[in-house]
């Protein structure tokens, strides 16, 4: 049930008619990190209208992309594989997008399922493969992570915990992880503060967790 009608005929179109609407790729973006009721999916998407986001989840529903799901006595939204498939594509436009990132302006947030999608859009299994297993404890703006990297597989969750890294940074991670900032000048302007843990791991974080300019 598309909202909008391009009078198209193909793939692109069809895919745009699906899940081009303002905020439902961020939606989308959300759920790829785990399920989440409806007030979780409001928190994460502080700006959108309550009527917008109930909207967009009953279209993107009825397209089969995702579905409502009882858990204990609570609602929840999730994927499903046929909405799960998008994975690989909002990871490709987050790539794709953060080459165009600027500095963050004054009222723009980092959200901690963005920040879980944006670890995943830079993660480099093939260089951590490399590596030996690494816990980062990560703060970045009022999300906390905690980073798992084990060979080729990454695992972020939510919250503190043991690691060999904590560290705190602002939006301005993103230089850190584009290359544009190498990590002992990220930790020399503040830009990356290193909470507990040899500083010399930020270098491997910076390694495991690259976007290419």
């Amino acid at each position: 049930m598309a909202v909008r009608d391009y009078g198209q005929y193909d793939g692109i179109t069809q895919a745009l008619e699906l899940v081009g609407e303002r905020w439902a790729l961020l939606i989308i973006r959300d759920l790829l990190v785990g399920p989440r009721r409806y007030g979780e999916l409001a928190a994460g998407l502080p700006r959108i209208p309550s009527n917008i986001l109930a909207a967009r989840l009953k279209e993107m529903q009825a397209a089969g992309i995702l579905r409502r799901a009882p858990r204990s006595r609570v609602v929840i939204y999730e994927l499903t594989p046929y909405g799960r498939e998008l994975e690989p594509v909002v990871l490709a436009l987050g790539a794709w997008g953060s080459k165009a990132l600027g500095d963050p302006r004054e009222e723009q947030i980092i959200t901690p399922d963005a920040m879980t999608m944006s670890l995943r859009t830079a993660f480099r299994p093939h260089v951590a493969a490399e590596l030996p297993a690494t816990a980062y404890a990560a703060r970045v703006g009022p999300a906390e992570l905690l980073v798992r990297v084990d060979g080729p597989t990454l695992d972020v969750a939510r919250g503190d915990g043991p690691a060999d890294l904590a560290f705190s940074a602002g939006p301005g991670i993103h230089r850190l992880i584009s290359g544009e900032l190498a990590p002992d000048r990220a930790i020399a302007t503040g830009e990356v503060e290193v909470l507990r843990g040899p500083r010399d791991l930020l270098g491997r974080f910076a390694s495991t967790f690259h976007l290419a300019a």
